[in-house]
């Protein structure tokens, strides 16, 4: 209910001329419009000569706040001021027009005769919370946001109810951006609507424009937690404004400081790691799963914090930098946890993980090889989990060199999974091996006739896929040029990511006339990606954004380009601007959907 009449209230405020349309259905006439758009227009002088006439007509105050608005524009006070006392007259009941009446003293610089109007009007507010609303938002019809403000207030004390109201408060406050009380106004109302937090986050974060914001909001939560130190919403709250300055280890501090507070079993803190991981911050999720390890192995969260950690190591260690030292040390914990409690479809994950550690990390194929056939064999594994053990195995094969027996394996899991997801996996994989070998008529093929795909994601990759092979394989320099973006691809397969750069950019020197050139950029901003280089990647995508605007490659380098600049360098201007440029120019890209949810969410459509 609090929602619709929010709702109501904006819709009074921002669209008058909507309100008089809906209410009176004469307005529909050639004059009504063309009043209206002239004062749309700014146009006021013919506006005014149109209104006068239809609001002498009875009945017709449906055109009042056009035609009084007018009149104010127009400065022609002493007119205003007989039409609204004359209006007034008529409906005494109606408070709109003693407002309208201090607001046209306002307009005159009259401040004491407008704000004794007001003042009367507050004084006199009936213990009735409809009659209340209804006198706030007609202070909000004629743009009085404080007096607003204060009738929701005194409303709230005259019926003894700090908790009402809140959504129209939260509102004006937004719209104003009266921070100060935008942040007051959500502390006070958290704990009793814990509902509003993700709203909190979206506002303030789109309020906020700069550190001293955050460290303002700080305070304030802290003085809160001082006053109810087991509120687990000022957490929360507290643990969001760290991330947001980047500060995760601050947030950590917190969150272990209220576990020992509260003597809590540790909920409130593994949730929070996924926040922490989902923002990067491996290191601190690591720390916040050791201080959980410590409550023991009685403890609900001990063995989930004991395999997430392991995974999110996994996450660290395998993205950007890392030493084989580190990895080896991983593959030895992961093979500690399944000594420690075997290998059955629970550790599952554990022998996925230790196999592609070995296979791509620790060259060491022949034991993830082993590993994975022998996980085939262990008994309750579901169908899907050893469709997937399978796909895993085909592309280990590869790097044992036994392609056909990959050839083999993603064919059986093609007709075991036909037409379902994990089917057209196995087909499409099988299309990028062919694609690896050069064998590029067959490789075409598959793609083709997955460009039916139920999945966009393997549809959209068969499509690329089958549009690279066609586009390059006209001349045997073309097919000879794509021959190498294969070999350098394979590389890419392999984990060899220098290996692969050093090929790409190898085929501009023996093909210089090649048409590769925006699959080459794509290719090694994916590269730089995963060796969390985003500043090159970046450097690549603009390049394909900029000079291949009919590329097969555009709509993914803009899609890209805004999913970096949102996540990982913090520009959420630049981020706006290419999920926009892909939704204007590609609008039947796959992407195009994602984007636009990306883009209203980062200009803050999705709050309500």
């Amino acid at each position: 209910m609090n929602r619709l009449i929010t709702f109501a209230f904006f819709i009074l405020s921002f669209n008058v001329q909507a309100q008089i349309i809906n209410n009176n259905s004469s307005f529909l006439s050639e004059d009504n419009n063309l009043a209206i758009q002239y004062y749309r227009d700014g146009d006021y002088e013919k506006a005014v000569v149109l209104l006068e006439k239809m609001f002498a007509n009875p009945n017709n105050e449906g055109y009042f706040d056009v035609y009084f608005n007018s009149l104010l524009k127009l400065k022609r006070y002493d007119v205003a001021e007989k039409v609204v006392k004359k209006v007034m007259k008529q409906h005494q009941e109606n408070d709109a027009y003693p407002i309208a009446l201090g607001k046209l003293y306002q307009e005159k610089g009259d401040v004491q005769a407008a704000n004794k109007i007001f003042n009367d009007i507050i004084a006199k507010l009936p213990k009735d919370e409809f009659k209340i609303r209804n006198l706030a938002n007609n202070f909000y019809r004629f743009e009085n946001y404080d007096l607003a403000v204060q009738t929701f207030k005194q409303g709230r004390k005259i019926l003894a109810n700090e908790q009402l109201f809140t959504y129209e408060l939260l509102n004006i406050y937004r719209y104003k951006k009266d921070k100060p009380m935008l942040m007051q106004e959500y502390l006070d109302i958290l704990p009793s609507t814990p509902q509003l937090l993700p709203q909190a986050e979206n506002v303030l974060s789109m309020i906020f424009e700069d550190k001293s914001d955050y460290q303002n909001f700080q305070a304030a939560i802290l003085r809160k937690i001082q006053k109810a130190p087991d509120a687990e919403i000022y957490i929360q709250l507290l643990t969001w404004n760290y991330i947001q300055q980047q500060e995760f280890d601050a947030a950590l501090r917190q969150l272990i400081a209220f576990d020992k507070r509260t003597k809590a079993d540790g909920g409130t803190l593994f949730n929070a790691t996924y926040i922490f991981i989902d923002n990067d911050a491996y290191e601190t999720a690591i720390k916040a799963y050791e201080y959980l390890l410590t409550k023991g192995k009685e403890n609900q969260y001990y063995l989930p914090s004991k395999i997430e950690m392991l995974n999110t190591r996994y996450n660290l260690q395998t993205s950007g930098k890392y030493t084989a030292a580190d990895l080896n040390l991983l593959a030895k914990d992961y093979q500690g946890l399944l000594d420690e409690n075997g290998k059955n479809r629970n550790t599952l994950f554990a022998i996925k993980k230790l196999a592609n550690l070995q296979a791509y990390y620790l060259n060491e194929p022949g034991k993830a090889e082993k590993g994975l056939e022998e996980a085939l064999q262990m008994p309750g594994i579901s169908a899907a989990d050893l469709g997937q053990l399978k796909l895993d195995l085909g592309d280990v094969y590869i790097l044992t060199n036994q392609p056909w027996e990959a050839f083999l394996v993603y064919e059986q899991v093609s007709k075991q999974f036909e037409s379902q997801p994990i089917g057209n996996e196995a087909r499409f994989r099988s299309a990028k091996l062919s694609f690896y070998q050069g064998n590029f008529d067959y490789s075409n093929g598959q793609c083709q006739v997955l460009k039916a795909a139920t999945s966009q994601l393997i549809a959209n990759d068969a499509l690329n896929l089958s549009l690279l092979i066609s586009d390059n394989i006209q001349t045997p320099t073309d097919s000879n040029a794509l021959k190498m973006y294969a070999d350098a691809e394979m590389l890419v397969f392999r984990n060899l990511p220098a290996q692969a750069v050093k090929k790409l950019d190898s085929i501009g020197i023996s093909y210089p006339q090649n048409g590769l050139a925006d699959a080459i950029l794509m290719s090694k901003a994916k590269i730089f990606i995963k060796s969390a280089d985003f500043q090159k990647a970046a450097e690549m995508l603009k390049n394909i954004a900029d000079n291949f605007k009919d590329g097969i490659w555009t709509d993914d380098a803009l899609f890209t380009l805004g999913d970096l600049y949102e996540k990982k360098l913090n520009d959420i201007a630049q981020a706006k601007s290419y999920f926009q440029k892909l939704i204007t120019d590609y609008p039947g890209s796959m992407f195009s959907a994602e984007a636009r949810k990306r883009f209203r969410n980062l200009r803050g459509d999705g709050v309500s």
